[in-house]
């Protein structure tokens, strides 16, 4: 019994000792990757910050962080389609990031990936319904897709949640405007015709 629990301490402690050995290993990545980060080496901070929450998911936030920092300055330098995927990557982590999905829309409308974004800033708006921006860039992209039923919808909600923004007010007059350009010009009112007299009689 006594070497049975001497056997069952000695495997907690080797069990304690190899967690603590993985756990200071992940804080060493951890703090590789950030001080990449810092000296803006994305690639090298991405690797690390991986490594790190593979092995610690305490530093996931970290890694996510370090996916929009990337995806930020992929976008600066026109590489729209990495910028895309880092955002993504980064969505993987933090799902609930409002900041994200309006990042990754700004790439996509760059890439006029409409459909995309206006997916993007439709879950933005999930996430912060009372953010009237959300709602003018959807009615911007109708706009820019020649829907203007849609882009009238959209700016309609900005303009419940706002009714003084400037943007939606401009848009929406934009919009009558146009939609009144489509309507079939009405015929002019034209008299009715005169009888002829009528014909005389010959002799």
């Amino acid at each position: 019994m006594v070497t049975a629990l001497a056997l069952s301490v000695s495997q907690v402690c080797q069990g304690q000792a190899h967690k603590n050995v993985k756990e200071n290993e992940a804080n060493r990545l951890a703090r590789e990757g950030a001080e990449a980060a810092k000296n803006q080496d994305w690639d090298k901070a991405v690797e690390m910050l991986r490594k790190a929450s593979a092995m610690d998911h305490k530093y996931a936030d970290e890694l996510a962080t370090v996916y929009q920092q990337r995806g930020f300055a992929s976008a600066k330098n026109q590489q729209l389609q990495e910028a895309v995927q880092d955002y993504t990557e980064a969505l993987k982590i933090e799902p609930n990031n409002v900041r994200i999905y309006e990042q990754r829309a700004a790439v996509e409308m760059k890439m006029y990936a409409y459909d995309k974004a206006l997916a993007d800033y439709s879950e933005a708006s999930k996430l912060k319904p009372n953010e009237v921006r959300y709602y003018n860039y959807r009615a911007y992209i109708y706009e820019a897709k020649e829907d203007n039923q849609n882009s009238m919808a959209e700016t309609e909600k900005a303009l419940q949640i706002d009714p003084n923004n400037q943007e939606a007010k401009e848009r929406k007059q934009r919009l009558e405007r146009k939609q009144a350009e489509k309507m079939p010009t009405p015929p002019p009112n034209t008299p009715a015709p005169k009888k002829s007299p009528p014909a005389k009689k010959k002799p």
